[in-house]
């Protein structure tokens, strides 16, 4: 229908009006009052716009299912309100707030759509005028006596409600204004307000507020009574004491006592120690006096939880059978026999000695090689739970030892929770990252570390939100970490710490055929049937698309040649696929890494480096060259000030020890010397480069090349003397990768070489240099090479 107004069926008394409709969920608004609303659905903002916009009043009618979201006609009561908008005001989080003024009683005749809200045609119900009868007036009379008592058992009753009940001289907008301020449900005051006749309606109205009259009559007898027996400092108990008779009078049941009674069930189940057990029952009674609505009431219900359930007394109880163990270990993982024998070492002392104070084993190497999922096994082996927490990036204290509980949103610290998570006070707690903790102006979280992994003080561990010690003595502690220098020393003096090598190309071969290939394979949807990385192909992805200590990169390229199987499957193609090293360019692009041992070493003034990074070791090559000039030293390639100091020192050298190379004092005056590092994008720094940079100058400046197949490592002195260096089993592992066949070490370092493993020494030949004449006799060749210093001079 288009008409805005029209005539009702015959009987009627008015004619209908069109209406937006704006549906309650659980409020009713009277004729005669004004109410704020909050409203945030889309058809019920259109509704009011429109009203607005046409100067229409709003129909507001109660939902009989306030859980519906968008009702239609037949959810909806079929009396309402009649209202004008005083204020619509929209926010930023799409709540609108509405505030109108109730104008009359509507019956709702028909309903029409909207393009976004719902219209009705509204039928008002006026109230009758003239002096009311009698026995209305009567009634009329009583309900004002009711709510004027009323007012004045409330407290701080505003003076204005009171004049306004004290001047109203129509029956049905008193009745209406007693029932708006009544504590009713909305069904209650929808039943008010479908009430037409005067009669039935004053009587509703006084029935419900003689209900509320006797409340807050004993309420006020309680308020005198206890008044009497507290003093002005126990008005917190007055107001529970309150709440209980009233509750007690009304016959309901009291769910807050409930809660109180299961919370310390709950306490007397957990398995608390004493100081435990009688802190959270401190908190409980503090419970039981604080009102809900209370701002610590939630703060003081979060701890008790926590207290409930952080595991006091559960654990799992451990296998400690060896076997087992080593049959785990050498399932998840390959080789690594050093640290499986500690590990094992480790579990047999637990074995005989389950009470005794266990060590914090710290895994030290590059990533890539199973460090976490060391500490899984050991887990794994022993029946435990298993919990990781990353250190990296922490530099806030309570993230160890948790938050006052006076901060809003506060929680225990990172250790708590993890055990709260496990469910056993007796998990395998790994402290992934070590060597990444930060320090800030909330405290140093290494210094926080050091009483969680002490053996001998973690049993009394004291979380700042818990407020009660903690048994950490239970919890097998295992760090890991790349650098070990990155440590902070009281940190790293807690610590066993085991080394976690890199792999050799053999190591990185066998784990790809045992776990890589078949964990990829699940990964992309492949049976083991439909795809085939014979060896060769594997050890072609190992040196030409991989170059490093662990095997990510490795696992990532298998996982790519994978997805390329799956990709020809799902395109209809039939299987198996066998991938030979020649379709890898079509996979996994052009070969990476390349063989730049014989191409750099092929002139004289090139050495070849070993060099020690966080991710494993590699090799770094040397170049000197010699221009016409006055004597000049230029360095390039990022040098540190060590590495710097390195190459002036064996410049040194090579002045004082002219007359022995064969080279001509003069040549020193009359040259400008270049030492370059390459990748001049990489910091690089140290002094184990010094044994190289001396034997680059002395090639160039005799004229004699350096093998091809050889690398070196030490730092030298003015003396001569070779000393030794560290990262010794790292550097030789990336000169074996890289095809060296021979390499100079220090002689000092001979303690290092049972930490070389096995395949790497068997396929090179190492050559222990004491002094720069060691190192020279095994690294010049006897012929000059093209391009020296000698050859330019004598041409």
């Amino acid at each position: 229908m288009n008409d805005d107004n029209r005539e009702t069926a015959p009987g009627a008394l008015t004619t209908a009006e069109l209406a937006p409709v704006v549906p309650l969920r659980n409020a009713v608004l009277f004729p005669g009052m004004v109410l704020p609303f909050a409203i945030g659905r889309e058809a019920s903002i259109a509704a009011v716009e429109a009203a607005m916009k046409e100067e229409r009043p709003i129909a507001l009618i109660l939902q009989r299912d306030k859980d519906t979201e968008d009702p239609g006609p037949e959810d909806l009561y079929p009396v309402g309100t009649l209202a004008n908008v005083l204020r619509f005001v929209g926010t930023p989080d799409g709540t609108h707030h509405l505030v109108c003024q109730g104008v009359a009683r509507f019956h709702a005749d028909t309903f029409s759509r909207e393009e976004k809200h719902l219209n009705v045609y509204a039928v008002r119900v006026d109230e009758p005028a003239g002096k009311p009868a009698p026995e209305l007036e009567a009634q009329m009379l009583h309900l004002r006596q009711q709510s004027l008592e009323a007012l004045n058992l409330l407290p701080q009753t505003p003076e204005e409600l009171v004049n306004t009940v004290r001047s109203i001289r129509e029956p049905g907008r008193l009745a209406d204004l007693v029932a708006g301020y009544l504590d009713l449900e909305a069904r209650e005051k929808q039943q008010i307000l479908e009430t037409i006749d005067l009669h039935s309606r004053l009587a509703e109205v006084s029935r419900q507020l003689a209900r509320r009259l006797e409340v807050l009559r004993i309420s006020n007898r309680i308020r005198e009574e206890t008044q009497e027996a507290m003093s002005e400092h126990q008005r917190e108990f007055i107001l529970r004491e309150q709440m209980r008779q009233i509750q007690k009078e009304l016959g309901e049941g009291d769910e807050k006592a409930e809660e109180v009674r299961e919370l310390g069930k709950a306490i007397a189940k957990a398995g608390m120690p004493d100081a435990a057990r009688e802190q959270a029952e401190r908190e409980l009674k503090r419970l039981e006096r604080m009102p809900e609505a209370a701002a610590e009431y939630s703060m003081v219900r979060t701890y008790l939880d926590w207290l409930i359930e952080y595991p006091w007394a559960k654990e799992t109880e451990d296998n400690l059978d060896l076997d087992t163990a080593r049959e785990v270990l050498d399932e998840d993982h390959f080789d690594l026999e050093k640290i499986k024998k500690r590990i094992v070492q480790f579990l047999a002392v637990r074995k005989r000695n389950p009470e005794g104070r266990a060590p914090i084993l710290c895994f030290v190497g590059p990533p890539g090689v199973g460090k976490t999922s060391l500490g899984k096994s050991i887990a794994r082996a022993m029946g435990r739970k298993f919990e990781r927490m990353s250190l990296g990036g922490v530099h806030d204290e309570a993230e160890i030892r948790g938050h006052r509980r006076t901060y809003i949103g506060a929680l225990p610290g990172n250790i708590v929770r993890a055990l709260k998570k496990a469910g056993t006070r007796n998990p395998v707690l790994m402290l992934d990252e070590l060597d990444k903790l930060g320090a800030g102006f909330h405290g140093d979280p290494a210094a926080a570390l050091l009483e969680v992994l002490d053996p001998a003080q973690n049993d009394t561990f004291r979380d700042t939100y818990m407020d009660v010690s903690v048994d950490l003595s239970h919890v097998i502690f295992i760090g890991t970490a790349n650098v070990l220098d990155q440590i902070p020393g009281p940190l790293r003096d807690r610590l066993e710490v085991i080394e976690v090598p890199g792999y050799t190309e053999i190591d990185k071969l066998e784990i790809a055929r045992r776990y890589l290939i078949s964990r990829q394979r699940e990964a992309n949807g492949l049976k083991p049937d439909e795809i085939e990385i014979p060896d060769e192909t594997l050890k072609a992805v190992i040196q030409g698309y991989t170059r490093e200590a662990g095997v990510r990169q490795l696992e990532r390229q298998i996982g790519a040649v994978c997805r390329d199987v799956t990709t020809r499957i799902a395109d209809g193609r039939s299987g198996p696929f066998t991938v030979r090293p020649d379709d890898l360019h079509d996979v996994l692009g052009a070969r990476r890494y390349e063989d730049e041992a014989a191409l750099r070493t092929s002139v004289a003034g090139v050495a070849t480096g070993m060099a020690w990074t966080p991710v494993g070791g590699q090799i770094l090559f040397v170049e000197a060259t010699a221009t016409p000039g006055n004597g000049k030293l230029r360095l390039t390639g990022q040098l540190g000030d060590v590495m710097k100091e390195s190459v002036e020192i064996a410049l040194s050298l090579m002045k004082s020890r002219a007359p022995d190379l064969g080279i001509e004092p003069g040549l020193f005056a009359e040259r400008d010397i270049h030492v370059h590092v390459p990748a001049g994008a990489i910091p690089k720094d140290g002094p184990s480069a010094g044994v190289t940079m001396t034997t680059a100058l002395a090639s160039l400046l005799t004229g004699r090349c350096v093998g091809a197949d050889l690398a070196m490592t030490g730092e030298i002195t003015l003396r001569g003397l070779v000393l030794p260096v560290g990262g010794i089993k790292e550097k030789v592992l990336a000169a074996h990768t890289a095809g060296i066949k021979r390499v100079i070490l220090p002689a000092r370092n001979r303690k290092d070489y049972e930490d070389i493993p096995e395949h790497a020494r068997e396929a090179m030949e190492f050559v222990w240099a004491e002094t720069l004449d060691d190192v020279l006799d095994a690294a010049l060749e006897s012929k000059a090479g093209v391009g020296s210093v000698r050859q330019e001079k004598r041409a």
